[in-house]
């Protein structure tokens, strides 16, 4: 039987790092990507020489994009889980951010995944999936209080792009899949998050194996619940 294999952009830390380790216990081959370089991902790549390697790249960068993809051009991934992204100005009204962190955070987590999906498209699998890391705060029908609005916009603005990111793609066969994890406990969700990142990415690589060859776009939480966009 072929072993699998998963790209994963943005493994180094957090929800990426958990998700690398899930993969390899599931018995996937995995290639992950770090911006910077993270001990905890060397240390698993150490451990599981055969199975993990270890790419660079910061996702706001076109070079690095297209470099990565010269790189993989003759591999194929059966997954491309695009997890890299930053929360920002939870309590800060939008009044209050400097134009360069606003275009920063919309190219950290709108542009860059989907300019990255693009570049890395063709090392897919036909049969394969593509599943981008949102937030339910990209909900534009659920903004019900406002608060996070940067942020929720810049995960709003990835749900637009990924949607005619498949549109541009059509007829490919590739799922394409939008994840709310949940508040995690993680740098980002904070310690006193309700879920540890063991439990929470487990039930995120079941949502993808449950939602595997579905032929339109959608937005799904960790438990695989429709969110409404």
């Amino acid at each position: 039987m072929r072993m699998r294999r998963a790209l994963i952009v943005g493994g180094s830390r957090g929800i990426g790092l958990g998700l690398v380790e899930e993969h390899l216990a599931r018995g996937w081959n995995v290639v992950a990507t770090e911006r910077t370089i993270s001990s905890e991902l060397h240390a698993l790549a150490t451990e599981n020489p055969d199975r993990l390697s270890i790419e660079k790249l910061d996702i706001r960068n076109q070079g690095q994009q297209r470099e990565l993809a010269d790189r993989l051009a003759d591999q194929t991934f059966d997954l491309l889980f695009l997890n890299a992204g930053i929360l920002f100005g939870r309590g800060t009204c939008l009044a209050e951010i400097a134009d360069d962190d606003i275009a920063d955070k919309f190219l950290t987590n709108a542009v860059g995944p989907v300019r990255t999906a693009d570049a890395l498209f063709n090392i897919v699998r036909d049969s394969g999936m593509i599943a981008f890391m949102s937030s339910f705060l990209g909900s534009v029908s659920k903004n019900d209080d406002g608060r996070a609005e940067l942020y929720r916009a810049s995960k709003a603005a990835l749900n637009s792009l990924v949607l005619s990111f498949h549109a541009r793609h059509h007829p490919s066969q590739k799922t394409v899949l939008l994840l709310h994890p949940g508040v995690v406990r993680t740098d980002m969700g904070g310690a006193d998050a309700p879920l540890d990142i063991a439990t929470r990415v487990k039930g995120h690589a079941d949502v993808l194996e449950q939602r595997w060859g579905e032929q339109h776009p959608l937005f799904v939480d960790y438990n695989n619940q429709i969110i409404p966009w």
